[in-house]
């Protein structure tokens, strides 16, 4: 095994401190021990050299990201086509990659030190500045960040302030402090009163780490007595359709039609909604294919004064290109009240494609390796970074589609002060009954508490739910059932400082 000669002893415990790491993402949502589970692996960094550090932190990391992210393999092994070997090398191959980023941050740390111990006080900004290559590299995956596992925390109410990057810092530094009150205790437990300061940067006056613990706590208090919104008093009634169409039937030719009626039935006896949700490609044909079907919807919409948003795939006939997008039905032009028409302005092409599942890099060489490369739907075109937000009856709503919702900066790209909903659709039925889709649900929360909007979360088999603009989840249907999601959402007005800035 690659991680033989790492994992025993004192690496066996790095590597289980990471493991342990994901209790504090849903569903378990431990937040405390991201607070200190760090600073414990911070004790093997006390001395360590350049590429010492970054040894430590790499198999931290591996630890940490094999389980967090280990829902990832539920999709390659049931949908990839892979002997289980190969599918667990390469779910390993994938984790040890994210955990370079960490163990970049570790050597860069020791290699600004100025003496021979290492000063875990330049570790939080050097983390981020890791954490963001993480998020741009190979089109980036910032899963996991440490930030989210505060969604539930008093932290939290940094985020409209700091976002989701501020608070890992935060996090970051209350562990470095927490260290270096232990290391300190520890030095007054040896009686080794004749350290040096400089010989010994972590052992800094116990005052600054209080100091900064007690600044962090004040700051909480007061943030959380702040209100980044203001009601405008009008609430909107949402249908979200959970139509639990299992994956592997979801692209059968003999099933589209039973699908497509399914979400129209259901819509039909929920038609008395403002909004109605379908969630990420719901209709399973490309949409020249179903212009006699959405004409139907869209008649069905505009009759009960609606409005109705589903995904589906396009085929650009005049670009020649496959797009991910969403559509709006029901929804009367300024200048008609024929609602939908094919290729109308009024819809998103998704920006943000996942590698392998909608499009695959050096496709020549990878594609006639596996089934994994050959996935239905592997060959879409990027929309635009930044796009008109939709219109649904009189409001504003910003479309984000499956794991956009991780990209703050993309979302902050297409949101202004007149954006009433963030709507984000996906079909989390790729990783089963696994923990990813409760992390994707707390990163939707996140970005309700940054933003301050409402967030509406519409999936083909759950999490389904609607989460407030302090990022409360004040409605939810449970996974793996056939559902419909009734709730009225109070909408707010007003933009916070994060929104200006990322």
């Amino acid at each position: 095994m690659i991680l033989n000669k790492y994992l025993n002893g004192q690496n066996a415990v790095i590597f289980t401190l990471g493991l342990l790491l994901v209790f504090a993402y849903a569903p378990f949502s431990y937040w405390p021990l991201a607070l200190f589970i760090p600073s414990l692996v911070f004790i093997f960094l006390n001395k360590a050299s350049p590429k010492l550090a970054a040894k430590i932190l790499f198999i931290f990391a591996t630890g940490w990201f094999a389980s967090g992210i280990s829902w990832v393999h539920v999709s390659i092994d049931q949908f990839g086509g892979l002997p289980l070997v190969l599918s667990l090398l390469l779910m390993l191959l994938f984790c040890l990659y994210l955990a370079l980023f960490a163990a970049l941050s570790g050597y860069l740390t020791a290699q600004l030190s100025k003496n021979k111990r290492l000063n875990l006080w330049l570790l939080p900004p050097l983390w981020l500045l890791c954490e963001y290559l993480r998020s741009v590299v190979l089109t980036g995956f910032p899963w996991l960040s440490l930030g989210y596992s505060q969604v539930d925390s008093p932290l939290a109410s940094f985020a409209p302030v700091i976002g989701e990057v501020g608070i890992t810092a935060i996090v970051l530094y209350i562990n470095v402090a927490l260290y270096s009150l232990f290391n300190y205790i520890k030095i007054k437990t040896k009686e080794n009163l004749n350290t040096k300061e400089n010989e010994n940067p972590l052992s800094t006056p116990p005052y600054v780490s209080i100091l900064l613990l007690i600044t962090i706590a004040l700051s909480t208090y007061f943030l959380q007595k702040i209100s980044w919104a203001t009601p405008q008093n009008k609430t909107i009634k949402v249908a979200i359709i959970q139509g639990n169409i299992e994956q592997s039937l979801r692209w059968l030719p003999e099933l589209e039609w039973p699908t497509m009626l399914k979400y129209l039935d259901l819509t039909r006896i929920n038609n008395d909604a403002d909004l109605i949700i379908w969630p990420e490609s719901a209709v399973p044909v490309l949409e020249p294919a179903a212009q006699d079907y959405l004409a139907t919807v869209n008649r069905s919409a505009l009759l009960n004064n609606s409005t109705i948003i589903t995904g589906i795939q396009n085929y650009d006939r005049m670009k020649k290109k496959f797009y991910n997008g969403l559509i709006v039905l029901g929804q009367k032009d300024s200048d008609d009240d024929i609602g939908y028409s094919y290729n109308s302005r009024n819809r998103y092409y998704k920006n943000h494609l996942l590698p392998i599942g909608e499009f695959v890099p050096f496709q020549e060489i990878l594609r006639p390796i596996a089934p994994l490369f050959n996935l239905p739907m592997s060959s879409f075109s990027r929309g635009a970074y930044q796009q008109t937000n939709l219109k649904a009856q009189d409001l504003a709503v910003l479309p984000l589609i499956c794991f956009e919702i991780a990209f703050p900066h993309q979302l902050a790209a297409n949101f202004n002060d007149k954006t009433d909903l963030i709507l984000t659709v996906s079909n989390d039925g790729w990783f089963g009954d696994s923990h990813g889709p409760h992390q994707h649900m707390d990163i939707a929360r996140m970005r309700a508490m940054e933003f301050a909007r409402p967030v509406l979360r519409s999936t083909n088999n759950g999490v389904t739910g609607v989460i407030d603009h302090q990022g409360n989840l004040i409605a939810s249907i449970p996974q793996f059932k056939e559902a419909v999601l009734r709730t009225d959402v109070p909408l707010v007005s007003g933009t916070t400082p994060y929104s200006h800035w990322p």
